[in-house]
C-alpha cells in the first residue's frame, strides 16, 4: 500500500535526508549559543533559523519530482532500525576547511550515534535505497552559512542532548522542513 508520496506540484526540488532532530528547548539554547558566537566572532554570513537545526545522518539526495517509491522504501528501512538512545552534548564550534559554514558538534562521535548511523546505513542498503555518502561521517549541526571566515574547533559550554529519535526530512526551497517519518530509539 502506498504512503501517498507522489510527484510534486510544479516539479519542485526535494532534498531528502535522515537526521537527528533537536527538541524545542534545545533549539532555543542552540540559537542563544549561535547568537553569542556571532556577537563574539562576527563571522559574517547568515545564522540559520532554529527550525532548520538538525544533524544529518544519511543524505538520500535531491529529487524532482519526489520519488514516492524511494520514500516508501526509506520509511520501511527506517522502521527496521534498532539502536539505543544516547547522549550527544554539543560542546564545540568549528568549521570545515574550505567551507563557508559554522557548526556545533561534539569532540568524539558517541558510540550510540555511530551505532545508529551504521544500522540505518545497513537498513537502507538492504532496501536498495541509495545514499549520497561523503567520505566519512562527521556529525555536526550547522548554525551559520556564507561566513567570511572560518573558526578552528573551539570548546563551548556544553548543550546536553539526549537523542531519543531520528527523522526523515523533505526539504524544499523556501518552505519549512516536512518530517515524513519519526522513529524512536530504545
Amino acid at each position: 500500500m502506498g504512503l501517498g508520496f507522489g510527484p510534486a506540484p510544479g516539479g519542485e526540488m526535494h532534498r531528502l535526508f535522515f537526521a537527528l532532530w533537536p527538541h524545542d528547548e534545545l533549539r532555543a539554547r542552540i540559537d542563544e549559543t549561535a547568537a553569542a558566537l556571532e556577537r563574539e566572532h562576527a563571522p559574517g554570513g547568515r545564522r540559520l533559523k532554529p527550525d532548520r537545526y538538525h544533524v544529518t545522518l544519511q543524505f538520500l539526495g535531491d529529487f524532482r519530482p519526489l520519488p514516492g517509491r524511494l520514500v516508501e522504501d526509506a520509511v520501511a528501512a527506517a522502521a527496521t532500525v534498532q539502536a539505543p538512545a544516547f547522549g550527544l552534548p554539543l560542546d564545540c564550534v568549528g568549521s570545515f576547511r574550505g567551507s563557508n559554514v559554522w557548526w556545533l558538534g561534539h569532540g568524539d562521535t558517541p558510540d550510540g550515534l555511530r551505532t545508529l548511523w551504521d544500522n540505518l546505513g545497513r537498513a537502507l542498503a538492504l532496501r536498495r535505497v541509495p545514499i549520497k555518502a561523503s567520505g566519512s561521517f562527521v556529525p555536526h549541526l550547522t548554525i551559520q552559512r556564507d561566513v567570511r571566515r572560518q573558526i578552528p574547533s573551539t570548546p563551548i559550554a556544553p548543550l546536553p542532548w539526549r537523542v531519543r529519535e531520528f527523522v526523515l526530512v523533505d526539504s524544499r526551497p523556501g518552505r519549512p522542513y516536512d518530517i515524513l517519518g519519526r522513529w524512536l530509539l530504545v
